[in-house]
């Protein structure tokens, strides 16, 4: 079978296309024929040395395929099921613990840049009814992401304020989200082309932070000077000071990504004068993904797919991914 494999030190120039022998289930273990794969920045990260793995990994985090041999023990899918991967495998549900987080597919473990996977049958649910498997391969890692934020560690409700980062797939999914429920959305963009496109996904104020880069302050005019209930923070270190000024008393921030650094300083009096509580995540659990897909079932939207590139092109796809230039997801297929 065609597989990805990292090779270190690893680059995005590094990458290479290897021909290795197609995998046979274990116990309790299927084989997945991998048809789409979505990028991740946690895939951009593995690709590019900031997160180090082992020497030969193949990457990629989230995939969607038809399932093609089963091992013994196995009940919970047969062959021809419709499949898409978990991000903690080892987290089926309850509070997140260390021993939850080990496992990752594409860092700790070989993940699904390859035509063929066998992995525990646990470490995958069904996707949503009526969805492609290119669709399906978008939401694990940052649709549920965006889920667990919104409605795990808060309980966005109608008429919330919900603050928005970006145009990545998190952001894309948490506006999309929020939009379902009936929340109210700000939407931040440095392009006035995506912040257009966020306005036709339902974005009810949008705001470009290098024109106003005080975007804090706007948010807090918009909403009428109380704040909002959410903020979906995937900028870090060089943003979350105006996320704070953005939120309302006893507002929440889900902390989920460091676009713009791993660390820095925080303006912890406003935390403490607001009684803002942040909660930092990572994805979710399999029961989480469980909720999410039953949720979606109903749903009047779609994931947003920018763009898709064949396997053999991932160092291009991670290169777009990085210049941040898409809107919504980025693929790939086999």
């Amino acid at each position: 079978m065609k597989a990805i494999e990292i090779r270190n030190p690893a680059t995005l120039e590094s990458i290479q296309l290897g021909e290795l022998e197609k995998p046979e289930p274990d116990h309790g273990e299927i084989c997945v024929r991998v048809r789409a794969c979505s990028l991740n920045f946690h895939d951009y990260a593995v690709a590019t040395g900031l997160m180090p793995v082992d020497d030969g990994r193949i990457p990629m985090s989230d995939g969607a395929g038809e399932v093609t041999a089963i091992g013994t023990g196995v009940d919970l899918f047969g062959v021809g099921d419709k499949v898409m991967s978990t991000f903690f495998p080892q987290w089926s549900g309850g509070p997140v613990l260390a021993s939850s987080t080990i496992g990752i597919p594409g860092d700790h473990v070989d993940g699904f840049a390859a035509e063929y996977v066998c992995m525990p049958a646990t470490a995958f649910t069904s996707i949503p009814v009526g969805y492609s498997l290119q669709e399906a391969a978008t939401l694990p890692c940052a649709a549920l992401t965006a889920w667990r934020a919104l409605f795990v560690e808060n309980k966005v409700q109608a008429g919330d304020w919900i603050l928005t980062q970006g145009t990545g797939g998190v952001s894309v999914f948490a506006l999309q989200f929020a939009k379902s429920v009936g929340a109210r959305v700000i939407a931040t963009s440095s392009s006035s082309e995506k912040l257009k496109r966020l306005e036709e996904l339902g974005a009810d104020h949008v705001i470009n932070y290098k024109e106003n880069p005080e975007w804090g302050a706007e948010v807090m005019k918009l909403t009428g000077g109380r704040g909002v209930d959410e903020v979906v923070e995937v900028g870090g270190p060089g943003t979350l000071p105006q996320s704070i000024a953005a939120t309302r008393v006893g507002g929440h921030i889900s902390l989920i990504g460091v676009l713009t650094g791993w660390g820095g300083e925080m303006p912890t009096f406003e935390i403490l004068l607001k009684n803002i509580r942040i909660s930092g995540i990572t994805v979710g659990s399999r029961e989480h993904q469980f909720d999410m897909v039953n949720a979606l079932e109903t749903a009047d939207f779609r994931p947003i797919i920018d763009s898709t590139f064949p396997l053999e092109k991932i160092a291009d796809a991670l290169a777009y991914q990085g210049a941040q230039k898409h809107f919504g997801k980025v693929c790939l297929s086999m």
